[in-house]
């Protein structure tokens, strides 16, 4: 499996993202939405950096269950019932990120969302890894 990350110098340079990611290898694994979900089906964390972390460690929790790795996330969604919320704690989510899943960045986007299915949820995370 190999993931090249492609950031061309004429966009602004990226910040806790990769503008494209290639990818070769024999399986695709697809993510489903993770929100801050404990194992009781109870969202946990009043925050939105105490639900990203729980989000993202069940997202990686997943991919681990599927035979992946943080390093072969090819693509990673991110759903923020407030965006403006999420630009305010960008640092400390970069920091919760790089102490879970490295500095082997995906492609991402942020999509603001009214409401995710979990009516206490503030954030969803769902991604595409590629595996050997």
């Amino acid at each position: 499996m190999s993931l090249e990350r492609v950031n061309p110098a004429e966009l602004s340079p990226p910040t806790g993202f990769s503008h494209a990611v290639t990818a070769t290898g024999s399986r695709l694994v697809f993510l489903a939405g993770q929100t801050a979900l404990d194992a009781d089906g109870k969202v946990t964390g009043e925050t939105l950096p105490e639900q990203f972390e729980t989000a993202l460690t069940n997202l990686l929790t997943a991919l681990a269950a599927a035979g992946g790795t943080p390093g072969d996330l090819a693509r990673v969604t991110v759903y923020a019932t407030d965006v403006a919320d999420y630009r305010t704690h960008a640092p400390e989510l970069g920091r919760v990120w790089r102490r879970l899943a490295g500095r082997d960045y995906p492609a991402m986007a942020v999509i603001g969302a009214v409401r995710l299915w979990d009516t206490q949820a503030l954030v969803e995370l769902d991604g595409v890894a590629v595996l050997d």
